[in-house]
């Protein structure tokens, strides 16, 4: 296309933008929610999101374990807290610190959770985050969690994409919308300012700023007694940082490290996770390594680097969570979770950690490194039901909640594979469900090195598993399942090979039986619906139905939407002739074409997703459309990213989903 035609359709509120969604809307709504299949399939998703005996899963902030609760009664949710020995009990006694639903409803507006930072050490005070609609631009308040009130006069930050933080009970860090070029041209803050209690937010005091083509500056406090630190920082681009030790008088002392690697602290401890290859004092660290140094003779120039972690070519790091005295360092073996405790005051002695089953994954949800040892260790399987137990490193493990069975795993196995793409890399991927060749549903992501791993879903198992489908996560380089190299081969002129891995995925699968090419249909949701959009233009008899969720599309465009300009190190910058020759290889809204075997579709998006811009989703409904094509489109008001402000909105589009699935991949059998 040499002229976009639907350029109006990115005018997100634009009431003729509106109009036409509306119409939309409308026409798949009468086609997909008629009969009593999709109203089952409605209640029994709303059932499993709203169930009262599915985990509460907690943080502990000082004496209290608090959680985010939404149900029927309460679907925008209740902030609420308890204490571990009533946490153990079937039956816990909840204490109400915020009614987000009645709060809504007090000031008239649609208010969505986004979470809380509180006050350490001593976990009074809180900056509570709500979002109108889900978007990601949040109102700041300050709340009293002793009185369980928002504090009149207290620290309140209009509605904006903002970044807040204590430094102590009369200071934060604050990066917001503070006026004309105060943001990023990715509509991240710019600057980071320190605010004073009793002062108005237009005299918080500049302490550091990032340039405008930065993806995001920001300013946090570290408040560990006896290791107080503050940190400034600027996203050169999504995988770049420049980081900065803030001394007291406000000096920077930039932190020597590569501008790809990512750096924390701990006491006196300083971790580097490498990206690419690093040589430092004679010695060369692998990419994905993970490196300890004490802080403060790093600072001083010394470069004493302990290897912590060290990758192969089966096992990658993922992420690691700190005790009072522990670290435990969390890894991935051909997608399969690994834990090891380090104990620095030993000579950084390893040991397994206790309580890790042998099947699934598992993930810590938190710990508590100001006090002690403790570690929330989740656990769960694709047809495994989640575990939360409880451990004190040393110590003994319990078994502190067990999540109920959604739907009947007899019959039901889970197999792993590997196809071999383009390029003869090995693909791995999970294959759940009964041994047949029915129905499948796959999905992907492959960007942003995010790693699929095994997990429990009620919502996947209710509304396919149970019914005799087959279900598949295919991952795809661009991920993060084997390290750095996994994501970094892929990007921006190398992309292709993402879609030509899930290709291969989806041949494999064919080639071994499990489905046909008229069973299998693919869902993905954002980057993973930009991999939706580019399977139907350039593999289409591939596959008997696609599901597209607030996607990437329009690639020539995508860098002026919202924002899309903080992913260009990802996909490139379509703005530069050489990256724009890449790029429109594989561009769905530009490649689409006329008379090609496009399977039958369904694309969804949000009006309140202010950060993957609805109109992409949009102006591909209207090309689709334009040529003749068998697509629907559903585009939620509220939602924001995740396209649901609320368990009933969340039912109701994967009910949409399911039901388009069933229909065009072949009728369910009787349910199991």
């Amino acid at each position: 296309m040499t002229e976009d035609p639907y350029l109006w359709l990115e005018e997100v509120t634009g009431e003729t933008a509106l109009d036409w969604v509306r119409e939309r809307n409308a026409t798949a709504i009468a086609e997909l929610t008629g009969g009593a299949r999709f109203a089952t399939l409605r209640d029994e998703v709303r059932e499993v999101l709203d169930a009262d005996d599915r985990i509460p899963y907690v943080r502990r902030r000082g004496g209290h374990l608090y959680n985010f609760w939404q149900d029927a009664t309460n679907p925008r949710g209740l902030w609420r807290r308890t204490t571990l020995e009533s946490y153990r009990t079937n039956n816990p006694a909840w204490e109400l610190v915020l009614d987000v639903d009645a709060l809504a409803k007090a000031e008239d507006e649609s208010w969505v959770w986004q979470g809380a930072a509180v006050l350490r050490p001593d976990y009074r005070r809180a900056l509570v985050e709500l979002s109108r609609g889900g978007a990601d631009a949040t109102v700041v308040r300050e709340f009293d969690l002793e009185t369980r009130t928002f504090v009149e006069d207290g620290f309140t930050v209009p509605e904006a994409k903002t970044r807040v933080g204590w430094i102590d009970e009369d200071r934060i860090y604050v990066g917001t919308d503070f006026g004309e070029g105060s943001l990023t041209a990715s509509g991240y803050p710019r600057i980071a300012k320190e605010w004073r209690r009793g002062t108005p937010l237009s005299e918080a005091v500049t302490v550091f700023e990032g340039k405008p083509d930065d993806v995001s500056a920001g300013a946090y406090h570290d408040p560990t007694e006896g290791f107080e630190r503050d940190f400034v920082y600027r996203h050169l681009d999504f995988y770049r940082k420049e980081k900065f030790f803030r001394r007291p008088g406000g000096e920077l002392v930039k932190l020597d490290v590569p501008e790809d690697a990512d750096t924390s602290t701990h006491r006196e401890w300083l971790l580097i996770n490498t990206r690419t290859p690093w040589t430092v004092g004679g010695t060369t660290y692998p990419a994905g390594a993970l490196l300890a140094a004490r802080f403060d003779d790093y600072l001083a120039g010394a470069r004493e680097l302990t290897v912590l972690f060290e990758p192969d070519e089966h096992t990658s790091y993922s992420y690691h969570a700190w005790t009072r005295n522990h670290l435990i360092l969390a890894s991935l073996r051909d997608v399969k979770s690994r834990f090891e405790v380090l104990t620095p005051a030993q000579g950084w002695a390893r040991a397994p950690l206790a309580g890790v089953p042998e099947v699934g994954s598992a993930d810590i949800m938190d710990t508590n490194p100001d006090d002690d040892d403790e570690y929330f260790l989740n656990a769960s399987g694709y047809t495994q039901p989640a575990t939360l137990q409880r451990g004190e490193i040393g110590g003994d493990v319990e078994v502190l909640k067990r999540a109920p069975a959604f739907f009947a795993a007899d019959g039901l196995s889970t197999r792993q594979y590997f196809a071999t793409s383009d390029d003869g890399t090995r693909i791995p991927y999970f294959v759940v469900g009964q041994e047949n060749d029915g129905p499948t549903l796959m999905t992907g992501y492959g960007g942003f090195e995010v790693s699929l791993t095994p997990g429990y879903s009620g919502t996947t198992g209710r509304g396919w598993l149970a019914r005799g489908g087959t279900y598949v996560v295919a991952n795809i380089r661009g991920g993060g399942e084997y390290g750095p190299e996994w994501h970094r081969s892929v990007l921006k002129e190398r992309r292709l090979r993402v879609y030509e891995d899930f290709a291969a995925v989806a041949k494999d699968l064919v080639a071994r039986g499990i489905t046909t090419p008229a069973r299998l249909g693919i869902q993905g949701g954002s980057n993973g619906g930009l991999l939706m959009g580019v399977m139907l233009t350039r593999y289409p008899e591939l596959f008997g139905a696609i599901v597209c969720q607030v996607p990437l599309l329009d690639m020539r465009r995508y860098h002026k939407l919202l924002a899309g300009a903080s992913w260009m190190a990802e996909y490139g910058d379509p703005d530069e002739p050489a990256e724009w020759a890449y790029l429109k290889e594989y561009s769905p809204y530009q490649n689409v074409a006329a008379d090609r075997p496009y399977p039958p579709t369904i694309i969804l998006t949000s009006t309140r997703d202010d950060r993957v811009h609805p109109g992409h989703a949009r102006k591909m409904m209207a090309r689709l459309t334009e040529l003749g094509y068998d697509v629907r489109y559903y585009e939620n008001i509220e939602g924001g990213h995740g396209a649901a402000a609320d368990n009933a909105q969340l039912a109701f589009k994967w009910a949409l989903v399911f039901e388009f699935l069933w229909r065009q991949l072949g009728d369910e059998p009787a349910q199991r």
